[in-house]
C-alpha cells in the first residue's frame, strides 16, 4: 500500500487523510504531556552550545532569560524534543522547524513588494507538519502571557490562528498546483483590510512599521554600520554586537580570515544562478565584520561583508551565517543534504512565496580549521516585524491569522495537502486541542525558564 506522502489523487489522499483520524484523533493533540523522564532542558542547552563561540554565549543567555518568550524563542531544540514524544499523523512536508510568530515578517521580493512571509529557516527540514503548528501555537500563547492577556482571550486568539490554518489549507486543497505556488501575502494590500479592523493608535503604527520597512535596505544598513575613511567603507565597531574583523583578532590571524572570507565568498557565488553571479561581479568587498543575530542563534559563526559597487555610495550588505545541523536531525532523519547551509536554502526556497536573489550557501573552515557551512544573504532587504513587547490584542489576533494562512501555505506547496486537509476537516476539534496543548506547553517552558534562570545565577 502506498504511502500516504505519496498518494497523488486528490480524493484518495482526502480519505486517507480522514481515515487517520481513528489511528490519530485530532482532540488527542492536546492530550499531550510531558514524560516524567523528559531529557532535562539544561542538559540539551549546554550540549547545543558545545560548538557555539564560547565570548558569545553570555549574549545568549541573557537574551534568553529576559522572558518566557525570549527563553521559548531560543529554545527550538527542546521542543523538537518534546514533540518527538508526541503522536504524528505520519504526513510530512517541508517544515520551518522554527515556526514561532516572532519568526514571521515583511521583507522585498525581486519584484520590489513588500510581502508577508517566514524569514527564518536555520532548522528547516521535512517532517510532520502538525510540528510546526504546535510550535506556532503555543508561541501565540506564550506571547499573550508575556503581554498580559487574560486566559480566555488568549486561548481564543490561539484557536483562531489555527482554525485560519485548517480553513487555509482546505481552501488550498481545492485550488490547482501551480495556483498553490504563486499565493502570497502582499503586505500593503492585506494590511490595508486589516487596518479597517485596527484603533487609530494601531493604524498609525502600521503606517510607521511599513514606512521603516521601505527604508531598510543595503543602502541604510551600509549608513547604520559603516563610516567612509580615505575613499573606503569600513564597518564601524559596536562591541560585542558589531565587530571589525581587525579588531577580533592579531593582525597575522585577521589577514587569514579576511583572506578565508574573501574565499568563501568566491565559493558562494557557485550556489547562484549565473544571471546573480554576473550581478556580485559589479561590486568589491570593502570591510568584514562579526555580528551577533538573534536569540537562539547567538554564539554561531555570523559575519557581514560590506561591498561597494559603482562608488562607496552604490552599497550591497552580504550576511554569511553559519548553518549548523537543523534541531530536528536527532529526532527525525539526517538532512539528505551535505551542507548545511545549502539545507536552509533549499527548505527556504520550498516554503517561501519568494526568496532573496541572492541566497546562497558555502562550506568553509574557520580560524581553527574546522569545516563550517554558511549560507548568505542580503542584510536587509525592506525587512519588518510587528514589535511584540507592545503588541495589542488586535494587532496580534491579525498577526497571528497572517501567520497562520503563511503557514498553511508554506506546508501546501511540499506536502500532500488533500491529505491534511481530510484530516483536519471542518469542525473545530484541531483547533481546540491545539488550543489546550499549547496551554500545556507554555506551564512547561514556563518552569524550564525558571529552572534557566536560576542556573544563571
Amino acid at each position: 500500500m502506498p504511502s500516504i506522502n505519496t498518494l497523488s489523487n486528490p480524493e484518495e489522499s482526502r480519505q486517507a487523510g480522514k481515515d487517520l483520524r481513528k489511528t490519530v484523533s485530532r482532540k488527542s493533540h492536546g492530550d499531550w504531556q510531558p514524560l516524567k523522564d523528559r531529557t532535562d532542558p539544561l542538559t540539551l542547552i549546554h550540549d547545543q552550545e558545545a560548538t557555539r563561540l564560547k565570548d558569545l554565549l553570555p549574549i545568549r543567555h541573557e537574551r534568553m532569560s529576559i522572558s518566557a518568550f525570549t527563553f521559548y524563542r531560543g529554545a527550538a531544540l527542546l521542543m523538537a524534543s518534546d514533540l518527538a514524544t508526541t503522536q504524528s499523523t505520519g504526513i510530512t512536508c517541508q517544515i520551518c522547524g522554527d515556526a514561532h510568530i516572532a519568526n514571521f515578517g515583511g521583507f522585498g521580493s525581486p519584484e520590489r513588494h513588500l510581502i508577508y512571509d517566514i524569514n527564518d529557516f536555520d532548522e528547516t527540514l521535512a517532517g510532520p507538519w502538525e510540528w510546526d503548528v504546535k510550535r506556532f501555537a503555543t508561541s501565540i500563547e506564550i506571547c499573550g502571557r508575556d503581554r498580559g492577556f487574560s486566559a480566555s482571550k488568549r486561548t481564543a486568539i490561539v484557536e483562531e490562528a489555527v482554525k485560519k490554518y485548517r480553513e487555509t489549507m482546505l481552501e488550498f486543497a481545492q485550488m490547482n498546483t501551480i495556483d498553490v505556488w504563486y499565493a502570497h501575502l502582499d503586505v500593503i494590500n492585506v494590511l490595508a483590510t486589516w487596518n479597517v479592523q485596527l484603533k487609530k493608535r494601531e493604524g498609525k503604527q502600521l503606517g510607521k512599521t511599513l514606512s521603516k520597512a521601505f527604508g531598510k535596505t543595503s543602502e541604510r544598513a551600509v549608513e547604520k554600520l559603516t563610516t567612509v575613511e580615505n575613499g573606503q567603507r569600513h564597518i564601524v565597531s559596536q562591541p560585542p554586537l558589531i565587530v571589525p574583523l581587525a579588531e577580533l583578532y592579531p593582525t597575522a590571524k585577521a589577514d587569514k580570515i579576511e583572506e578565508g572570507v574573501r574565499n568563501l565568498l568566491k565559493s558562494y557565488k557557485k550556489s547562484l544562478p549565473a544571471d546573480r553571479r554576473c550581478l556580485i561581479d559589479g561590486y568589491h568587498l570593502s570591510d568584514i565584520g562579526r555580528k551577533v543575530v538573534g536569540v537562539g542563534s547567538v554564539g554561531t559563526r555570523a559575519w557581514i561583508a560590506v561591498f561597494t559597487g559603482r562608488d562607496v555610495n552604490d552599497p550591497l550588505v552580504l550576511q554569511i551565517k553559519e548553518a549548523d545541523p537543523s534541531v530536528l536531525e536527532a529526532y527525525q532523519h539526517t538532512s539528505p543534504y551535505a551542507n548545511h547551509g545549502q539545507r536552509v536554502v533549499e527548505g527556504q526556497r520550498l516554503m517561501q512565496a519568494s526568496s532573496d536573489i541572492l541566497l546562497g550557501w558555502v562550506r568553509g573552515n574557520n580560524i581553527s580549521n574546522e569545516t563550517n557551512d554558511f549560507y548568505v544573504r542580503q542584510l536587509w532587504d525592506w525587512k519588518t516585524s510587528t514589535n511584540l513587547d507592545t503588541i495589542t490584542e488586535r494587532e496580534l489576533r491579525a498577526m497571528a491569522s497572517m501567520s497562520a494562512w503563511t503557514l498553511a501555505r508554506a506546508h501546501a506547496r511540499s506536502g500532500n495537502r488533500f491529505a491534511i486537509a481530510g484530516y483536519l476537516g471542518k469542525s473545530s476539534s484541531f483547533d481546540e486541542a491545539l488550543g489546550k496543548f499549547a496551554r500545556t506547553y507554555a506551564d512547561l517552558n514556563e518552569q524550564d525558564y525558571q529552572r534557566f534562570v536560576d542556573s544563571l545565577k
